[in-house]
């Protein structure tokens, strides 16, 4: 009997065991296990073998598409294809071409901007005076404009297509360079001189006395600087023709004028010594600039703030403005007569022995001089008149900005053009151009084609001499450059 409940119990036992064998999340279990298991004989398929199914799928249908069309159907939708690709390639080709032509026409525009900015500066200089050809027989200098005393000092306008004059007379004349029309600009009335700025001066001669010595013009075009015997700075409006101003101050006659280039700062030497500082723009006195102990006579500036000066004390001066210090260089047996930029560490100076020198910002005595420069011709009328020194003397001098090519004038019937070489530091001459009459100013147009002179028949400071066959008046001389 125990044997049999012993049984009994094992069974119930093992009926447990089966029922749990039976579960049916068990069950479940192994009927996913076994929906994944794959056969040894069984291919995986790939991700490459779907595209490439994929692929068959669109290529039958678009062999679907044209299953119907004809041979020459076909031949026209190919063709069509060809085209349509051919198109495209010209598309691409053409907008790479203008991008490469964009890309060109900047890279021109900025080495011209480049090349112009260079030569502003002094770093880069044109080789006119190497390209400057042989002078023919009609080329020669032709008065185009007429005063009736002596011319003392000429401008040209930025594009070399205007041209202003001042002389002894008192008359402001606006010219055109290739007709030689020209335009007087008129003084207003002392009330209107008043109310701009004039002080009238004691002395009758000098309060009535327009002679004008100087005369510059701003690099925008818009005003005409004058100045004479007056003591006052007068500037002018050049759209309008009409008197703007009167700048005070000076306490001597005004002998020379320059505008800071690409500015409206305006610098004015006088006879009392004193270099001062203007601005155009807003009408304003800015400051002065000491050191001269005699008449002031030629002034000349770039486009820094830095002015250069020669007085009739033997020296030039360069003046640092920022800085407020300047240098000092020493004529040691003449007097300088006029002064000019070559670049911004090399300047001419003109005396009144005759000679031309170069100088240089490092050194203080000049590093090249021209010794009579101008040398007086025997057969010329100035012996009749007793002003043979006087005709020697260098009264102007000028450069082509940018280049280096020069020019100097004198009363000797002739203006002398001059290669300035700054790697050997030497001048060399170039050509004469005869030209009788005291040539008191030079201008050189930017472009290097032409070259204006102011003439007389006597010096712009002085009567010290006379030339009677000398001609009052603007001459213009062509350069034929290679």
């Amino acid at each position: 009997m125990k044997l049999e409940k012993k049984k009994g119990i094992g069974a119930k036992r093992r009926g447990k065991r089966s029922s749990i064998d039976h579960d049916p999340f068990l069950e479940e279990e192994t009927e996913k296990r076994r929906k994944f298991n794959y056969d040894d004989d069984d291919d995986i398929e790939s991700v490459e073998s779907i595209e490439s199914e994929e692929e068959g799928k669109v290529g039958e249908e678009v062999e679907d598409e044209f299953a119907h069309e004809t041979v020459g159907e076909k031949r026209k939708r190919l063709a069509e294809d060809t085209l349509n690709r051919i198109e495209e390639a010209k598309q691409r080709e053409h907008e790479e071409d203008n991008e490469e032509d964009d890309d060109f026409r900047d890279s021109l525009v900025a080495k011209t901007l480049m090349q112009e900015q260079l030569e502003k500066s002094g770093r880069v200089r044109r080789a006119n005076a190497l390209r400057v050809q042989d002078l023919q027989s009609s080329d020669k200098f032709r008065v185009i404009v007429k005063h009736q005393h002596s011319v003392t000092g000429v401008a040209l306008s930025d594009d070399d297509s205007r041209g202003f004059s001042v002389s002894k007379d008192g008359t402001i004349l606006h010219w055109d360079v290739s007709s030689g029309k020209s335009d007087e600009y008129k003084w207003p009335s002392d009330e209107v001189l008043k109310s701009h700025g004039l002080k009238f001066q004691e002395s009758w001669y000098t309060r009535h006395n327009k002679q004008s010595l100087a005369l510059a013009v701003s690099s925008d075009g818009r005003y005409l600087a004058t100045g004479g015997v007056d003591c006052h700075v007068h500037l002018w409006d050049i759209r309008t023709r009409e008197h703007v101003q009167a700048f005070t101050g000076h306490c001597g006659i005004v002998s020379s004028l320059c505008f800071r280039e690409g500015t409206a700062e305006l610098f004015s030497g006088s006879y009392d010594g004193t270099l001062s500082i203007w601005n155009a723009e807003h009408r304003t006195y800015i400051e002065s600039c000491f050191g001269h102990q005699s008449e002031l006579l030629s002034i000349d500036a770039l486009g820094r703030e830095r002015v250069l000066s020669v007085g009739r004390d033997r020296t030039m001066q360069l003046y640092k403005v920022p800085e407020s210090t300047r240098l000092i260089y020493r004529a040691s047996e003449s007097n300088f007569e006029c002064c000019c930029f070559v670049n911004s560490d090399e300047f001419l100076s003109g005396s009144d022995n005759g000679s031309i020198a170069l100088w240089s910002i490092l050194k203080k005595k000049p590093v090249f001089i021209v010794n009579n420069a101008h040398h007086v011709i025997a057969d010329h009328d100035s012996v009749n008149h007793n002003c043979t020194p006087a005709c020697s003397w260098v009264s102007s001098v000028a450069v082509c900005r940018g280049s280096e090519l020069a020019a100097s004038g004198a009363g000797n019937g002739c203006v002398r053009l001059w290669g300035v070489e700054s790697g050997s530091s030497a001048i060399q001459p170039l050509y004469e151009l005869p030209l009788p009459g005291f040539v008191n100013s030079l201008a050189f147009a930017k472009s290097g084609r032409f070259l204006i002179a102011g003439v007389g028949q006597e010096p712009r400071l002085g009567r010290w001499g006379c030339l009677k066959s000398a001609q009052n008046g603007v001459a213009i001389h062509p350069l034929r450059l290679s």
